[in-house]
């Protein structure tokens, strides 16, 4: 793989009913676009990579712990190693921005989709 990927010719892997990610994979962090449906329920999980992200468009709500928020465009979330969380897609849906540190290496073994246009930008 080289420096340079476009988001369009990156294929979409499922990772739940509902959400859809284009993920590029490094030694020690992973970079993802996730397109989550409306009202798709990502149920209470955690793993030990550190999790941020933005909302790119739409809105979700999240659950990191105890506290509960619903983020629109612009919405930043942190999500420490470990933390259970949860997620549901807003009204519209949403396109979101992930990092994970480390790397999602069990992402690779989710299925592959075949290509379609990015719902963003």
């Amino acid at each position: 793989m080289g420096a340079f990927e476009d988001l369009q010719a990156i294929p979409p892997r499922l990772l739940a009913g509902g959400y859809l990610a284009r993920a590029v994979h490094g030694e020690r962090l992973t970079l993802a676009v996730v397109e989550v449906e409306p009202g798709a329920d990502l149920p209470d999980h955690q793993h030990d990579n550190e999790q941020f992200g933005i909302v790119i468009e739409g809105s979700a709500v999240f659950r990191v712990g105890d506290e509960t928020r619903t983020l629109g465009r612009g919405g930043i979330w942190r999500i420490p190693s470990g933390s259970p969380h949860a997620v549901i897609g807003g009204e519209a849906g949403a396109v979101v921005i992930d990092v994970f540190s480390p790397a999602r290496a069990d992402w690779r073994t989710h299925a592959r989709l075949e290509s379609r246009p990015a719902r963003w930008p």
